[in-house]
């Protein structure tokens, strides 16, 4: 009888998960969310629709690998010790090699992205997985680079690797390896390991990039060059292992918000692999626990004496604060903050139809931003005496010609929005404003309009003519002092769970894509980070609030202000 096999590394990487989840091992909120999706989507797999399954064969095989390479620095290298992976390590970078399409058995995840402070032992992981791609993979001809803006940071994950080849005979032997001053190759099958600075040649064919500290790119060129010259690879992997930064808006701060919002099941990536280590929002970052939360390798690679003196030294100078809370608890110090709390946003409670809302006291929040691109027009429906809840919700609209072409990077999910039934295209490449007033002319007929709040710019003569109808048009302009007690507002009624969106994609989307930062008066404004982040939506909702703590309440006037400070247990 065959004997089963049991995949020692495979379980202690699972057992970190389900530790990381019970609190036992102490990690932010990024890092349980990454567990909890490995184990729900183990139990996904079991249904023979859902798109891949997990060997756990193939990820041991990577663990395994890894721990027969010798350490290249530091106290294990003087003993001459192999690698021994930490639990969070077999999980981050073992894992995700084991999830494979059901149909051809190709590599689900082709971006791994490992965010974690200084010293926790990244070049093991870029320099040993190098290797692994370089001459285990089983490619033909493989490619792999580490990329950098410069000759020493493309070397940072080089060297290590190259020096693991050199101390390890019965590898280059067996593989063939040919280890040279500035690369390594294999002469069978043409197979390299090189650094590359900027961005590889033409005809590169890249089946694995390693890009170090992603931080330090002021653009995404050679990312973007990279991916794109994966084309021809079955499964390539887009390795990407850094620390925060002081960029914000670069392509890495991005690349992590966009990560951000995959775990939060905001947008959908299935092919991305994210290993977030800093410390929640609201953590005292002068405490030891946030270090110990931010750095995995806390007492292993990087000493926790060593990292307490730093803090020390950051409590006592606002220069070296910055520096200690970029480097050591990977915080992006002076970013916009993501506004909303999105786990709390699909707590949200049932929403009432459009049907059921009828008669209802309702304020309107259009927002025309734009001609060209999608617009919202968001109905909002206070709280009354037997319904303590705020219903919302929303048309948006879209030229049809952003969905037929491929003008940008929201193609793709407008058609999906389309596909939901979520959008009202308008013929032509530019918002037919003709459908918009239908549609308040409805929205009259149907519910007790008590305002329609609109930003001037673009909306002008769509005011004066609805307002001839009879519509109370209300004009509010996007400053400061108009956004930022609604914006808050609205912040309050999604922590407190009485907002009612029903959980619509698109405002969803939208939500996600609003970032802000309080002013030295504590202010707070919608902001995006990107022009592709369309918040239209949001803004529609913030000004209709406006409306109701600027222009009236129902008569009762108490519970009503209550609704919004006083927390309803769902």
């Amino acid at each position: 009888m065959a004997r089963k096999q049991t995949y020692p590394l495979v379980k202690a990487a699972e057992k970190y998960a389900v530790q990381v989840i019970s609190g036992k091992i102490v990690a932010c909120k990024w890092i349980k969310l990454a567990c909890q999706r490995h184990l729900d989507d183990l139990e996904r797999s079991k249904d023979s629709k859902y798109p891949y399954h997990f060997s756990p064969a193939r990820a041991e095989k990577v663990a395994k690998f890894l721990q027969l390479l010798p350490h290249t620095k530091g106290k294990w290298a003087n003993k001459r010790e192999l690698i021994k992976l930490e639990p969070w390590q077999l999980f981050g970078v073992c894992i995700p090699f084991g999830w494979l399409h059901k149909k051809d058995d190709t590599r689900r995840y082709r971006t791994i992205l490992i965010f974690v402070p200084r010293k926790n032992g990244k070049s093991i992981i870029g320099g040993g997985l190098g290797i692994y791609m370089f001459t285990a993979d089983g490619e033909f001809g493989a490619e792999v680079y580490s990329g950098a803006t410069t000759e020493k940071q493309a070397w940072e994950v080089f060297r290590p690797a190259k020096l693991m080849v050199d101390r390890t005979p019965e590898l280059r032997d067996h593989y063939g390896v040919d280890v040279n001053a500035s690369n390594m190759c294999r002469t069978d099958d043409g197979s390299r390991f090189e650094p590359v600075i900027g961005k590889p040649g033409d005809g590169s064919s890249p089946s694995c990039a390693i890009v170090d500290e992603y931080h330090e790119h002021q653009d995404s060129t050679l990312f973007d060059t990279m991916e794109t010259g994966m084309g021809a690879r079955e499964q390539p992997i887009m390795l990407v292992i850094t620390t925060a930064g002081s960029s914000i808006g670069g392509p890495c701060h991005l690349l992590v918000r966009d990560a951000e919002r995959m775990l939060e099941g905001v947008i959908d990536r299935p092919d991305l692999w994210a290993m977030l280590y800093t410390i929640d929002k609201g953590d005292d970052w002068t405490s030891e626990a946030s270090l110990i939360k931010a750095n995995p390798n806390h007492g292993v690679s990087i000493n926790a004496d060593f990292l307490l003196a730093r803090q020390r030294d950051a409590m006592q100078s606002a220069t070296k604060q910055a520096t200690f809370r970029t480097k050591h608890l990977n915080e992006w110090v002076g970013a916009k903050n993501a506004w909303i709390n999105m786990l709390r946003w699909k707590e949200a409670p049932a929403r009432k139809s459009l049907t059921e809302l009828e008669g209802r006291r309702c304020i309107i929040g259009l927002d025309l931003a734009s001609k060209i691109d999608i617009a919202g027009n968001i109905l909002l429906f206070p709280p009354v005496d037997d319904d303590p809840y705020w219903h919302v919700h929303g048309r948006y609209y879209l030229p049809e010609a952003r969905v037929i072409e491929e003008l940008d990077s929201n193609t793709s999910r407008y058609r999906e929005f389309d596909a939901l039934g979520l959008l009202t295209l308008t013929d032509g490449e530019v918002i037919d404003f003709e459908v918009i007033k239908e549609d308040l002319r409805e929205f009259a007929g149907r519910f007790d309009i008590e305002a329609v709040a609109y930003d001037p710019w673009q909306a002008t003569q769509l005011a004066q003519e609805m307002e001839a109808e009879g519509l109370p048009m209300v004009e509010i302009r996007q400053t400061v002092q108009n956004i930022s007690e609604p914006m808050k507002e609205l912040e309050a009624l999604t922590l407190r769970r009485v907002l009612a969106h029903g959980d619509c994609p698109i405002l969803t989307w939208m939500a996600s894509n609003v970032v802000a930062k309080l002013d030295v008066k504590d202010n707070i404004y919608p902001n995006k980070e990107r022009p592709e982040n369309k918040i239209d939506g949001i803004v529609g909702l913030i000004m209709a609030i406006n409306r109701v703590l600027a222009g009236g309440s129902p008569d009762n006037n108490e519970s009503f202000m209550d609704s919004i400070r006083n927390p309803i247990i769902a």
